[in-house]
């Protein structure tokens, strides 16, 4: 926790530099993944289909934290069209409520340092409690299709098989999944809460 007070000065730079930073890990992000694409259709084209399914995941994984990255870059720009309201008010305004207790749940579980500089302005403006509220989630303030893209653990099969199909068909690969699988397949829940 920050043991200095809230600065609203600093706060709007690292606000600022937080979102150039977000915008950066995505363009990065983005074109890694898709490099990771075309590898991925060269071992379908060279019938490496489990390689290829094992890669697949760790796609799906970025493009979760991708989009996980474009929600934060929103709260914080959203937080800088409203800063005159975040500076004034004692206590969290309900119309930033949301983006304040996102920001500091996730600050941590991203690689934006310049999040985590967010975040201790955040705690420093709104006090412990309210940041430890933030953390646990107690109040469920927190976007909840956020925490499902930080925390994926792993794709089930029909999403993987959907990514497979669709690589195969962009980068032009006469891959089709077995028509028996795909069937079995469809019998798999495909819940996504969030989505």
């Amino acid at each position: 926790m920050p043991p200095f007070s809230f600065n609203p000065n600093r706060l709007k730079i690292h606000l600022k530099l937080a979102v150039n930073r977000l915008k950066l890990a995505q363009q990065k992000k983005n074109v890694l993944n898709k490099q990771a694409r075309k590898d991925i259709a060269a071992l379908l084209e060279n019938s490496k289909e489990e390689s290829a399914k094992i890669r697949v995941e760790g796609i799906i994984r970025e493009d979760y934290y991708i989009e996980a990255l474009e929600m934060l870059e929103l709260y914080c720009e959203l937080l800088l069209a409203r800063f005159g309201l975040l500076e004034q008010m004692k206590q969290c305004d309900p119309s930033i409520s949301e983006a304040v207790n996102t920001l500091i749940y996730a600050a941590p579980r991203s690689e934006i340092k310049e999040l985590s500089l967010v975040r201790d302005q955040l705690i420093a403006k709104f006090g412990k409690e309210f940041a430890l509220n933030a953390i646990e989630n107690n109040n469920n303030c927190v976007n909840e299709k956020l925490i499902y893209k930080l925390v994926f653990s792993a794709a089930d099969p029909y999403l993987v098989n959907s990514y497979l199909e669709e690589i195969a068909r962009s980068y032009n690969v006469d891959w089709k999944l077995d028509p028996s699988l795909k069937e079995s397949l469809l019998g798999v829940s495909l819940y996504y809460p969030f989505m």
